[in-house]
């Protein structure tokens, strides 16, 4: 065991701090302390540390090397008490605790450690011996029981052959035996059978006839239902028919009033036309001859006329645009009809008339977007998250990202406007694509629902990427329901 003083400590926090006993093991690490020890007080570290090393040979002489470097240095026991209470300065001071029995008590140990290995070195030799002794006497045991063994063997070959011609005498029997039981339960079989038949033969007659009820009165209740069902298509074809006459009704007003339109505003270019010639003759200089008065009075009384017609033709105009009104609701009210009905109808994805949700969001459209930029799982968690925030996006009535410009023909347009913050920050995360999807939802709710910002059908042309006339829809419904007739 050895000591060391004078070990630097500095006061911090109210107290002396000094090396940790792992950072002064580390420091003297050549001579192989097993544990340093520093020790404190009520004031902190002491600047006094134990060295512990262990107790055999080896471990005294790292004892005796820790001692000799201190010494060697001028900083060993007899050093520290010549300067201990003069200035020791900043270095460690370090010696052995150890006295002089110890010493010898180590010196004694070291010799009868030595007598020990000897003793142990001839008691291995013993044990060597008598391996060899033990293995021979080992080979020879094997060597027996390998002769026993055979001598084992050749007697269960024996009994084997003899257990197994007895055996095969006994399976040879059994199966002879199988055989005329399987003929016995054959034969009962086939009796059982042939009285099965007997009984069934009266059975299955008036199961037979049951079926037969059965299915009369089936075919019954389907002839009954194949008459509703051509009633009920006969309704839809008179529908669609009555819808077809009245859109043409319609289109045919709308000709007439045109025309009248037309007539109207070159009715009126002739009245301004007779108001000007009217006031010349009034303003001509010289005198009012009865010629110039009869001139007046004709262009006045054709005026007369003009204003007359001008007023019928406006009551008629009043009348024409009040039965385009009506035309106009009826028609409205067909579409709605015709949506209502195809999305029962139609049930085939690639039919070219249709149903649009005009301004929804598709969420695999989206997903097939996203695929491009992420992995398939990821892309259908963003697409749905996407797709979610982006109609509640679409349908806030305070976000509108529109502009007004004047097209080539002076009228007012609104269009997307390309500097818009949330678009343009879609557009530089997710690509031109979502973006894509983003903007035309909203120039779809823009056109079709601009005051209520939620999607609404229509009828669609898929084939063209428009929308749908009543014409093109009621002859897709006439061919879906002969199509529906040629199938029953």
């Amino acid at each position: 065991m050895g000591v060391l003083v004078n070990v630097p400590t500095e006061w911090k926090g109210g107290r002396q701090v000094g090396e940790s006993g792992n950072r002064l093991k580390e420091q003297f690490s050549r001579f192989c302390p097993q544990k340093v020890i520093p020790l404190w007080s009520h004031r902190g570290h002491t600047g006094n540390a134990i060295v512990e090393f262990g107790k055999d040979y080896a471990c005294f002489g790292n004892a005796l090397n820790f001692e000799n470097h201190f010494e060697a240095e001028g900083y060993g026991k007899r050093d520290w008490e010549a300067r201990r209470f003069r200035d020791p300065g900043q270095e460690m001071f370090g010696w052995e605790l150890e006295d002089e029995g110890s010493r010898k008590t180590d010196k004694l140990v070291g010799h009868l450690a030595s007598q020990i290995e000897v003793k142990t070195k001839h008691a291995e030799e013993l044990e060597s011996k008598y391996n060899e002794t033990t293995s021979s006497l080992e080979k020879i045991m094997e060597d027996k029981e390998l002769i026993i063994q055979k001598y084992n063997e050749d007697i269960q070959k024996l009994q084997q052959i003899s257990r197994g011609h007895s055996q095969k005498i006994i399976d040879e029997n059994q199966k002879l035996r199988s055989e005329l039981d399987s003929k016995m339960q054959d034969l009962d079989l086939k009796s059982k059978q042939l009285d099965d038949l007997v009984q069934r033969s009266d059975y299955d007659r008036r199961n037979l006839q049951k079926e037969k009820e059965k299915n009369e009165t089936k075919a019954k209740y389907l002839k009954m239902a194949s008459h509703e069902q051509q009633r009920a298509d006969d309704n839809v074809l008179k529908l669609v028919e009555k819808h077809q006459r009245e859109k043409q009704a319609a289109l045919d007003e709308i000709i007439k009033l045109e025309q009248k339109l037309d007539a109207k505003q070159k009715l009126e270019l002739e009245i301004k036309q007779l108001q000007g010639k009217l006031e010349v003759m009034k303003h001509m200089p010289g005198e009012e001859d009865s010629e110039s008065k009869r001139k007046i009075d004709e262009l006045n009384e054709e005026l007369q006329d003009k204003l007359d017609e001008m007023d019928a033709m406006e009551s008629l105009h009043k009348t024409l645009l009040l039965k385009e009104r009506i035309s106009n609701d009826e028609l409205q009210d067909a579409r709605k009809k015709l949506i209502e009905g195809l999305r029962d109808i139609i049930t085939n994805g690639r039919a070219n008339i249709g149903i649009k949700i005009m301004g929804d969001l598709d969420l695999k459209s989206f997903a097939g977007a996203c695929k491009h930029k992420m992995s398939k799982e990821d892309a259908e968690v963003t697409a749905s998250i996407l797709c979610s925030k982006w109609e509640n996006e679409i349908k806030n009535p305070e976000w509108y990202p529109f502009r007004v410009i004047i097209d080539d023909s002076g009228k007012e347009k609104e269009i997307l406007r390309e500097d818009d913050e949330k678009l343009r920050e879609l557009k530089e995360e997710y690509g031109e694509e979502v973006c894509g999807l983003v903007t035309n939802a909203l120039v779809e709710l823009n056109e079709y629902n601009p005051s209520g910002r939620y999607s609404v059908p229509e009828l669609w042309n898929f084939k063209e990427k428009r929308k749908a006339t009543l014409k093109e829809v009621i002859q897709f419904v006439l061919r879906q329901w002969r199509a529906c007739k040629r199938k029953r």
